[in-house]
């Protein structure tokens, strides 16, 4: 069976020009999406790929009506091969049932690809200048040096509540004993 695929954006969009391309297109069924195509969550798209059943071919008018990304649109369509569907694009030459159509998509496969271990790359790049500058990644520490000062002081008066202690450092009372152990003692790991 041939299933339509169409979305628009937003419901002030209208669908018809979707609907009459893949109804010409032999689909006999239709499945629509209303909103952005950058959404995790698309109920038709969901709905679309519950339905399919091996010999299936998912047609959609555009590109960019079926995926977010071209990463997932490799990942769809990676998908739709090993349950044995088909995939159709009715104006951008795509057709995963022809070997042509195969191979033009595996072009954007490994392009998407390529461009991942681009990104990784740059990045990988980026935070090895970054160390060597000695700037280093992630969240800074809640805990400061004076305030480990400022812990360990509290921490070895013996009427201390751990959690009162961390309150006013403005610390959970896990992050205050990473620190400092229950005696006031700075604890090796951390300085």
């Amino acid at each position: 069976m041939r299933i339509g695929y169409a979305r628009v954006s937003t419901a002030d969009q209208n669908l018809d020009v979707q609907r009459d391309a893949l109804q010409a297109a032999g689909c006999e069924r239709i499945v629509e999406d209303v909103g952005s195509g950058a959404a995790r969550e698309r109920p038709g798209l969901e709905q679309l790929m519950g339905m399919l059943r091996p010999g299936d071919v998912v047609v959609c008018w555009k590109l960019d009506r079926i995926g977010r990304s071209l990463g997932h649109l490799v990942e769809l369509v990676t998908d739709l091969e090993r349950r044995e569907v088909g995939f159709t694009v009715l104006t951008g030459g795509i057709d995963t049932t022809s070997s042509s159509g195969r191979l033009v998509f595996h072009l954007f496969a490994a392009i998407a690809e390529f461009e991942r271990e681009l990104i990784r790359e740059r990045t990988m790049a980026g935070l090895t200048s970054a160390r060597a500058r000695g700037r280093v990644g992630g969240r800074p520490a809640k805990m400061t040096p004076a305030k480990v000062k400022q812990a360990a002081a509290m921490m070895a008066d013996p009427g201390a509540v751990a959690s009162e202690v961390a309150a006013t450092l403005g610390v959970s009372t896990s992050t205050l004993y990473r620190w400092v152990d229950g005696e006031g003692r700075v604890r090796a790991t951390n300085g």
